[in-house]
């Protein structure tokens, strides 16, 4: 018999779902090295490769039979060969820019465990896709909005969240698109470098902010009486605003956000707050080039950098923190603790701030393989996002069950699913 390889789901699945990889017909106890490819829309490829010795009879499960050293991870990883996923060109990180279509695996095993592959024994593709079947993506170019709805299948209201990302500009909408799988109305929303939209990040208008809050709150297929956000990043402090100074917010769940107004001056109407100010003679560069830029930004507690301090007292939500305790980006730990803190002080309730240790910057949906390091447009260098691969994968496993747990229990009234705490 042939080896062939079987995947559950045959064929496609989810982004954010487990596949489950196997490998029958082979002989017993063979040794093969299995290795994973994906290119993305850039045409960038992604690798990773483990080694395996098949059972006594031949097969070769990878959730019962652990990979061996000398691949990209080794011990029991069914789902290895996606979160080890790394780019042939330095720096490169894994995003998805048309969520209309799929990412295409190509799974290949090979002969023995040499350094250069063995003789092709099988080979399969397998599509992991983005969009649900009957999951509605509607562009938005109401006023100045420029976004992108996601609606579930079915009749809603539904609970909505508006989704945004950081300084990478544009408009994402892999997370929004994968969020609206589970019956949440999400707006991915852009805010500059798309369109119209300003090409910098020089200031911003809580106006627009509040136009797009606006939207939600007023369409038919979105449940109110309030409304969630999501940010990650510089999207997390534009949300602690959003939340501060705008009605019709609900619940606020912020990724390695930040409590302080970060990049770019922020103005709502009479109020002006400045950006948290920064030292670039604190970045360290590393013998490859790369910077490490965790210390840059001013304490937003000192001195004239309290102005950049957003009172999120004002806000009338719920928080959820969710902290990658590695993140080299900036000190997002120390913004969870400084924000509970200060909420407290002011008589509000305890956010829930959940903490991952080994988890770096970029805390993406499930799956999504870790970046270490790439370009930062307002450093304008490679820098480190920190993070262990194994660790950051589970991580964004669980977060993403506490993000949806989370909305459920604040925007739609019923009580949170159960998760998993690490």
């Amino acid at each position: 018999v042939a080896p062939s390889i079987r995947l559950s789901p045959a064929t496609r699945s989810l982004f954010d779902e487990p596949l489950a990889i196997a490998v029958r017909g082979l002989s017993p106890r063979q040794q093969v090295t299995l290795r994973m490819s994906l290119r993305d829309e850039r045409g960038e490829l992604f690798q990773a490769c483990a080694r395996y010795q098949a059972g006594d009879d031949g097969e070769l499960d990878l959730a019962r039979c652990p990979a061996l050293p000398g691949g990209s991870f080794s011990g029991l990883e069914p789902m290895g060969l996606l979160w080890a996923l790394q780019p042939q060109k330095p720096f490169w990180r894994l995003v998805k820019r048309d969520v209309q279509s799929p990412f295409v695996l190509q799974l290949e095993v090979f002969e023995g465990h040499g350094d250069t592959p063995g003789r092709l024994l099988a080979q399969a593709q397998h599509e992991r896709a983005f969009l649900r079947d009957g999951v509605r993506r509607v562009p938005v170019r109401e006023g100045r909005i420029r976004a992108t709805l996601f609606l579930p299948p079915g009749n809603g209201p539904f609970p909505g969240i508006i989704d945004l990302y950081g300084t990478g500009g544009g408009l994402p909408e892999y997370r929004a698109c994968l969020l609206a799988n589970y019956g949440f109305a999400v707006l991915a929303l852009a805010f500059y470098g798309y369109e119209d939209l300003p090409k910098e990040m020089k200031e911003f208008h809580l106006e627009y902010f509040e136009e797009a809050v606006n939207y939600m709150l007023q369409h038919s297929q979105v449940k109110g009486p309030g409304i969630g956000l999501l940010g990650i990043s510089k999207g997390g402090d534009l949300c602690v605003s959003m939340a501060s100074f705008l009605k019709g917010i609900t619940a606020t769940a912020l990724i390695n956000g930040s409590v302080a107004n970060v990049g770019a001056v922020l103005r709502y109407k009479d109020v002006t707050i400045p950006p948290l100010g920064m030292n670039r003679k604190r970045i360290k560069v590393n013998k490859s080039g790369l910077a490490d830029v965790v210390e840059v930004l001013n304490n937003p507690l000192e001195g004239p950098d309290r102005q950049s301090f957003i009172p999120l007292e004002k806000a009338e939500c719920r928080f959820l923190f969710i902290v990658g305790q590695d993140d080299r980006n900036w000190k997002s730990e120390f913004f969870a603790v400084e924000g509970s803190k200060h909420l407290q002080a002011h008589g509000k309730e305890k956010p829930q701030i959940i903490c991952y240790p080994g988890a770096g910057h970029y805390i993406e949906p499930p799956f999504f393989p870790m970046c270490a390091a790439s370009m930062h447009l307002l450093v304008g260098m490679p820098v480190v996002w920190g993070g262990e691969p194994k660790a950051h994968c589970e991580a964004q496993i669980d977060a993403w069950q506490q993000i949806q747990a989370f909305f459920r229990k604040h925007l739609a009234g019923k009580p949170s699913g159960t998760s998993s705490k690490l």
